[in-house]
């Protein structure tokens, strides 16, 4: 198998240090004699990628995850040559498309038409090849009622929307994506992937860095764990993302601390401090089975009073498919003014209808907007286990799926 792209021993570092504004003319004369062109403050070091080497061959398509902050984007911009390792080489064969910033390679100034021509011959397009494509990107797109506006009036969906239709039209050997899918609605997430799928079918190299593990399961047979700048996994794409996800959390019990969870987002205005996971009379439960009633209380702490706080239940299985995530804002609860102090807020599950299996837990408070105040992604791993709800005598397996249905069959019958 010919090699598409050769990493090895690939590292970049970034200096960290705030800049000090000179005021005084003598200071910057003083300075530039001195040599210092700029004057810095400490600095420290910062290696965002760290000794990484891998091999990825042709017509592979390769799923690349990690935490955020993890060395992921750093890793792409490296292969795409938008910056340049401290140490360690790159050999990338064949041409190559990056989709790795929503509006990378765009002018704000220009219209939608004259950005496509920019951005394609960014990519390396010809004019004749965008002129004999350029219906198809836009069609692609789905912005035809805007392609004549200035793209500093497009949403951040529209300008992804557009970039990926271009770079989806390079017929590039090489495709890098970062989060594609996490702006656009379910239509055009669907294209993506048509797109990243078809590039597979004909031989061609996929770099697919995505949060959505759903996603890389089902398009990547190869996956590649990035944590703290190093690889900390390389291999089958199930595999990776099973040990992806477990490390997020240690196994939980019925009475969690969340105080001491440093794993976090979120301003912080109001967080989460503890969960009890409980019976629908008050008791700790410490075994949950499948089709059980339970009761999940969140406790929490605002350090200000707050307006109308969501807060949020997620779950996930154990490669990462979103089971359910709901909210007091998507079942229309008005949580009003929440004020200073200490407070809980029930959660209440009336029939529990997952698989015995292995799930990943979800907390979170947001507010009105994009507001964040505290997030704790798969904190929690808890085990449901089987139960006899059929009254069978054979129990529940989770062979038969991820959910159960509280049903019932009756016995055939002869029509008359």
């Amino acid at each position: 198998m010919t090699a598409s792209i050769q990493v090895d021993n690939l590292s970049k570092e970034y200096r960290i240090g705030r800049l000090k504004h000179e005021t005084m003319l003598r200071d910057v004369l003083v300075n530039f004699a001195k040599g210092k062109f700029l004057n810095r403050e400490a600095q420290s070091t910062f290696w965002a990628v760290k000794n990484v080497s891998f091999t990825i061959d042709r017509g592979e398509v390769v799923g690349i995850i990690g935490r955020n902050g993890a060395g992921k984007s750093t890793l792409l911009k490296l292969l795409s040559k938008i910056t340049y390792p401290t140490t360690g080489s790159i050999n990338v064969q064949g041409r190559v498309a990056s989709l790795l910033e929503v509006g990378t390679g765009f002018h704000e100034e220009l219209t939608g038409r004259e950005n496509i021509y920019l951005n394609g011959s960014i990519l390396g397009m010809k004019k004749h090849e965008i002129d004999e494509r350029i219906d198809q990107i836009i069609e692609f797109s789905g912005v035809e009622m805007f392609i004549e506006t200035p793209i500093k009036r497009y949403s951040s969906g529209m300008k992804l929307r557009l970039g990926f239709a271009v770079a989806a039209h390079l017929d590039p050997d090489i495709l890098q994506v970062d989060e594609v899918l996490a702006v656009g609605d379910a239509a055009f997430q669907k294209k993506c992937l048509q797109v990243m799928d078809d590039l597979r079918s004909g031989g061609r190299t996929v770099l697919f860095v995505s949060h959505n593990m759903e996603a890389v399961e089902n398009l990547c047979s190869r996956c590649i764990w990035i944590d703290q700048g190093k690889i900390r996994q390389d291999g089958n794409a199930s595999e990776v993302i099973r040990a992806y996800m477990s490390s997020f959390s240690s196994l939980g019990s019925a009475h969690m601390d969340l105080n001491k969870l440093e794993s976090r987002i979120g301003s912080g205005e109001i967080r989460l401090t503890s969960m009890e996971i409980l019976t629908t009379d008050g008791n700790l439960k410490e075994i949950i089975r499948s089709g059980d009633s339970l009761l999940i209380r969140i406790h929490y702490y605002a350090k200000q009073a707050v307006s109308d706080p969501h807060f949020g239940f997620r779950l996930t299985s154990q490669v990462g498919t979103l089971i359910t995530d709901v909210s007091t804002w998507s079942m229309g609860l008005d949580t009003g003014r929440v004020p200073q102090g200490a407070g809980e807020i029930d959660f209440e599950i009336d029939f529990l209808n997952l698989m015995p299996a292995r799930y990943y837990l979800t907390l979170w408070i947001q507010g009105v907007g994009s507001i964040r105040y505290d997030i704790l992604e798969n904190f929690m791993a808890f085990d449901i286990e089987g139960s006899d709800y059929y009254n069978s005598g054979r129990g529940i397996s989770s062979n038969f799926g991820l959910v159960f249905f509280p049903c019932k069959w009756t016995k055939p019958r002869l029509l008359p």
